[in-house]
């Protein structure tokens, strides 16, 4: 009797071993190297990057000369940073629209529709310069901008939605693709807008942007496929937050959104009055952040394939050694460090390092922890997800500049880099406790059936 007992507890544990092991190992198809893509599939990839790229490079191509044109036009600084600010807010509104209505209209429609919204409104927002100064031009750069951040929101969460649902296996090194793409089009966008409008003026940068967008709609109509879709009960976005990681994990998007974001808006004037810096000079070492990100995401988003078990830890690392990076950039002033322009860049190289570590990871992680909760794998659950992602990011992205910059103006930035960095720490620290409280509670739940 008592070896019959044994028998079924070694029974038992192997079978709890070897669904862990399921559970936390990578399927083979995972391991595939890059090259087993087919043509199709690389021209699926060059297409998605095309898109991410366009978008932020439009999004980032008036950051130059707008400003400067807008209070020209009568407009003050507080409402040009509103215009600015008109746009996340719509691309927020964007995101839950995709993802709450992907399988009504098609994933691949709300792709194509926003480039055809983008392009217009890009191409619109250039002929304001005849618009008269005062209310009227203000109040056109308002519904202008605003329609333009919910096409390119729609963009964006399809591009997100449609790599998920066309390469399963190999969320993360997509997606780390994407990042690279977003990453350049951010770091294009100003030096090629400046440039073109100090050679031909206000009109043609927002009009090569546009017709750059236009030329993506034939692209994306020959390569992507028509995605069918097959909807599932259960798929609502309150359903997911009742899962503690995914609400975790949400938080660190949004973190790293507005930590990025706060140094976008942020930074610059601090090196400038610190270090009597010129405006080239700062654009060189801003390259220390968003050139890691670029260079470190595919690395992580193969091995976040590879061996999908090590996310976690990913995002736990990169969320502390970055909040230590902000912590320094200033550095924060209760350390009695003085600034210094070494420590400033290799801070600024040491968290574009660890922002990708982390953020390449998030949003696999994300469809994991939907997928735990009871949600099917399918374009459902993969829009919802990739709304509530971008939906973390843009809040972020508002958030970083609107509270940094009232700590900045009531404090220095020393102190809202500090207190930003340190919203990463927490995050993960969180998620930290989190995961140490969910292995404590499995193996307590393991123990009565060894001393049985």
């Amino acid at each position: 009797m008592n070896n019959s007992n044994c028998d079924i507890v070694n029974g038992e544990m192997e079978r709890q071993i070897e669904l862990q092991q399921t559970d936390s190992s990578t399927p083979k198809e995972s391991t595939d190297p890059p090259k087993t893509f087919s043509a199709k599939q690389i021209l699926v990839i060059i297409s998605l990057s095309a898109c991410n790229f366009c978008a932020m490079m439009s999004y980032a191509i008036l950051g130059p000369f707008f400003p400067a044109e807008a209070i020209k036009k009568g407009a003050s600084k507080t409402v040009v940073g509103a215009i600015f600010a008109i746009f996340a807010v719509c691309q927020l509104i964007a995101t839950v629209f995709t993802g709450k209505y992907v399988l009504k209209f098609g994933v691949k429609f709300l792709l194509i529709g926003g480039l055809c919204v983008a392009a217009i409104t890009t191409i619109a927002f250039g002929f304001l310069k005849w618009a008269p100064a005062g209310t009227t031009f203000i109040a056109l750069c308002f519904v202008v901008r605003a329609i333009n951040g919910f096409g390119f929101g729609t963009v964006w969460t399809s591009c997100f939605c449609l790599m998920t649902t066309l390469f399963p296996e190999n969320v993360a090194s997509l997606f780390a693709i994407l990042e690279v793409f977003t990453g350049l089009g951010l770091v294009a966008g100003p030096p090629i807008g400046g440039w073109v409008y100090h050679a031909y003026g206000f009109l043609i940068p927002f009009v090569g942007a546009g017709c750059l967008v236009l030329l993506l709609i034939p692209l994306n109509i020959f390569c992507l496929p028509r995605i069918e879709a097959t909807s599932s009960p259960n798929v609502s976005f309150i359903g997911l937050f009742t899962n503690v990681k995914f609400i975790l994990v949400g938080f660190l998007v949004f973190v790293f959104a507005s930590a990025m974001s706060f140094l976008d808006a942020s930074f610059s004037l601090f090196a400038m009055r610190k270090f009597g810096l010129t405006t080239d000079y700062v654009g060189l070492i801003m390259l220390g952040l968003s050139l890691p990100y670029t260079l470190v995401s595919p690395l992580v988003g193969y091995f976040s394939d590879k061996f999908p078990a090590i996310r976690i830890w990913f995002m736990v690392i990169g969320s502390l050694a970055s909040g230590i990076g902000f912590w320094l950039i200033g550095p924060v002033p209760i350390f009695h460090i003085p600034s210094q322009l070494w420590l400033m860049v290799l801070m600024l190289c040491l968290c574009g390092l660890f922002l990708g570590t982390t953020l390449v990871t998030t949003f696999p992680e994300l469809i994991a922890c939907a997928i735990e909760q009871g949600y099917e794998e399918g374009l459902s659950t993969y829009g919802m997800v990739s709304g509530v992602f971008s939906a973390c990011w843009v809040v972020g992205m508002m958030y970083g500049p609107l509270i940094g910059g009232i700590i900045t103006q009531h404090l220095n930035f020393e102190w809202g880099a500090a207190i930003l960095g340190g919203h990463g720490i927490v995050g993960g620290l969180l998620l930290l406790g989190h995961v140490l409280y969910k292995r404590s509670r499995q193996t307590n739940e393991r123990t009565p059936l060894l001393n049985s």
